[in-house]
């Protein structure tokens, strides 16, 4: 009897240990955001005919300097993969600790399958294109690889809500169930201005580097508070 009712302890004790390891590995998830944005920013403003309310940030991986947009992508799902692979590690144990980092995992991969096969040229960009947009085969496969991406974000969100909640976070938890509902709005007025979908992706992305730090920078002490009340 003495033994099983020390286990529990032993057990919550495990994650905090690795927690120095697990800050690391996060780094990534935080990072990728931010450093996609930037060079996308830079990208659209000094290439010539990308024009932010006609043309989505992927297209700049078209045209003769579209190979840096294409390690962009690669490099910001190299990012957050290990950023998933660090949330793994942080939430160990807890609340949402198994889908959300699976979650994290499927929306980096969607950056490596709109590296391999690039957005359709339209809307006058690269220089040349036509306003009409023709769709292609490894067009279709990029829009279906980001909306599964955004999608499986989304649902991640959802689930990083209750670790958040259960740290007693819970403005941070009430807005990360509501971000999603922002990004998929933007996405739904795509049709109607670009810039409503770059904007929603642009939220998603920040809102999971701030997400991420928000909990690899929580106190080991206060893991253990929260998962005690779960087990």
């Amino acid at each position: 009897m003495p033994h099983t009712l020390t286990a529990p302890h032993d057990i919550v004790s495990i994650a905090p240990a690795s927690r120095p390891a697990a800050r690391w590995a996060v780094t990534g998830g935080m990072v990728a955001g931010p450093l996609f944005l930037a060079v996308g920013l830079a990208q659209g403003f000094a290439r010539d005919g990308f024009d932010f309310t006609r043309n989505a940030i992927s297209q700049l991986a078209l045209g003769e300097a579209g190979w840096v947009q294409t390690v962009n992508f690669l490099l910001a799902g190299a990012l957050l993969i290990a950023g998933a692979a660090g949330l793994r590690r942080v939430l160990r144990g807890g609340a949402g600790g198994t889908w959300g980092p699976v979650l994290v995992g499927v929306f980096a991969v969607s950056f490596w399958v709109a590296a391999v096969f690039p957005a359709d040229a339209g809307a006058g960009f690269p220089v040349g294109a036509p306003d009409a947009t023709v769709m292609s085969g490894h067009g279709a496969v990029h829009m279906f690889g980001g909306m599964v991406g955004y999608l499986a974000l989304c649902a991640a969100f959802v689930v990083l809500a209750r670790p958040l909640a259960t740290l007693g976070l819970r403005g941070w938890a009430v807005a990360t169930r509501l971000v999603p509902v922002v990004v998929l709005a933007g996405f739904m007025a795509s049709a109607v201005s670009v810039l409503a979908f770059t904007a929603g992706a642009g939220l998603g992305l920040l809102w999971l580097t701030g997400v991420t730090a928000r909990l690899a920078g929580t106190p080991a002490n206060r893991w253990r508070s929260g998962w005690r009340q779960i087990m």
